[in-house]
């Protein structure tokens, strides 16, 4: 079985510009190509998993979506630190849109994007991990069995996430998985 880093994308991988699919507005926070590639280095699938309640509430469409999915994938690639897998939840309960406008089970903090990643790619939760910035990231992870790495910032409960480990820093959760003898 494989094991993976799970990944959040607004204020994880990229600075958090919110609805925001313009490709060109794209701005990696400091020190994540090179700590997603010596991830891959390690031996991890990347994959993000990402809520885009934007589509339910009609701020963008799914082609701009996957356009700007498309070009995040192609400046990793470049980097070498490509993705080997994207997930987004369209829903939200108060969505515009009745196609998307539900309860669903994809949703963080649950966990459905995590099973089906595992499913497709027969990644071992256990063995993984999922980084993000936000409690209902380092939910999802923990009720999908993997360890958690909360992305600190001023906006967070510290200590209240239950997280494997809290960090400022990209490199440091790198850093805590590197070291890690869980």
């Amino acid at each position: 079985m494989n094991h993976a880093v799970f990944l959040d994308k607004d204020g994880t991988l990229l600075e958090n510009i919110p609805y925001n699919v313009d490709p060109s507005r794209i701005t990696f926070i400091a020190g994540v190509t090179e700590g997603l590639n010596v991830l891959k280095r390690m031996g991890y699938l990347l994959i993000l998993i990402s809520n885009q309640s934007g589509l339910a509430k009609g701020y963008f469409d799914e082609k701009a979506l996957h356009i700007k999915l498309d070009a995040l994938q192609t400046a990793l690639t470049r980097e070498r630190a490509g993705l080997d897998g994207m997930y987004y939840c369209p829903h939200h309960p108060d969505g515009t849109f009745e196609k998307y406008s539900m309860v669903c089970s994809c949703r963080k903090p649950r966990p459905g994007m995590l099973y089906r990643a595992a499913a497709e790619h027969d990644i071992d939760l256990s063995a993984s991990w999922m980084i993000g910035d936000t409690l209902s990231d380092i939910e999802a992870g923990h009720r999908a069995g993997c360890k958690t790495i909360l992305l600190s910032c001023p906006n967070t409960l510290h200590g209240a996430s239950g997280a494997t480990a809290e960090v400022t820093t990209f490199q440091d959760a790198v850093a805590a998985i590197r070291t890690s003898k869980i």
